[in-house]
């Protein structure tokens, strides 16, 4: 039986851990032909049934031409981005440029670069990674990645607007929190303030509704819904996927 996503070319950022990884590897068994990407190649390794290719997603250059050239795509995944732990009087001048250059800019150049191909064949779609911790909750300490990701929403919607009679879609998504390695990282750098490793991760499960963590595989299976057919009438939505959290 074919898969949702048979004969469709699928390019990917971040694809070496975390939800870019899982999505990568969905989409693959689903049967999309799969350019898997990350800064860091090392990470990519293991992936397996797709192409893949380190990729640093601030180089405009780049990304231009991984695009470029390794298309037409049917679809994108823009994942790649970081979580600044700050608030408005402790962010600096470089993590506001760093945040807004990878959360925002770089998403908005890999757009600028697979929509012409899109758009003359008449068909493509385009999910960025937002967040729950954006315009549609504040969320303590996340000031600069807050506002990226507020961005990210509305950088979207203006993009879907822009090409729905054309045939391409384009949706974002807003996960809560997700168990992964990115995610470890921060349960390390609040451990001393937390007291110790095992608070700092009760502290993030506790804010969940559910009571758990959200697993990478989850938001990878709504990736792959928007990327396939089935989601043929859905664009310029900012979908979340919080377990509860924005109850």
């Amino acid at each position: 039986m074919a898969g949702r996503l048979q004969g469709k070319r699928v390019f990917v950022s971040a694809a070496g851990q975390g939800i870019g990884r899982a999505a990568a590897i969905m989409m693959a068994k689903e049967g999309a032909d799969v350019l898997a990407t990350d800064l860091h190649a090392d990470k990519l390794r293991g992936l397996e049934g797709m192409e893949i290719a380190p990729l640093d997603v601030m180089d405009d250059a780049a990304l231009k031409d991984a695009l470029e050239r390794g298309g037409p795509f049917d679809a994108m995944f823009n994942c790649a981005g970081f979580v600044h732990q700050n608030d408005a009087l402790s962010c600096t001048d470089a993590e506001w440029e760093f945040g807004f250059g990878l959360n925002v800019r770089a998403m908005w150049k890999a757009m600028q670069a697979a929509l012409p191909a899109m758009l003359e064949r008449g068909r493509g779609s385009i999910v960025n990674m937002s967040s729950a911790a954006s315009s549609i909750k504040g969320a303590p300490n996340r000031f600069l990645y807050g506002a990226t990701k507020a961005a990210v929403i509305g950088m979207t919607r203006a993009a879907a607007a822009d090409v729905v009679t054309k045939g391409v879609r384009v949706n974002c998504i807003c996960p809560g929190t997700v168990e992964t390695p990115s995610w470890e990282e921060r349960v390390a750098a609040n451990a001393a303030q937390a007291g110790g490793m095992a608070a700092a991760r009760a502290a993030f499960v506790a804010r969940q509704a559910m009571g758990r963590l959200a697993q990478p595989e989850e938001i990878a299976a709504l990736v792959t819904y928007l990327c396939s057919e089935e989601s043929a009438f859905v664009t310029g939505q900012a979908i979340v996927i919080d377990g509860g959290w924005t109850l």
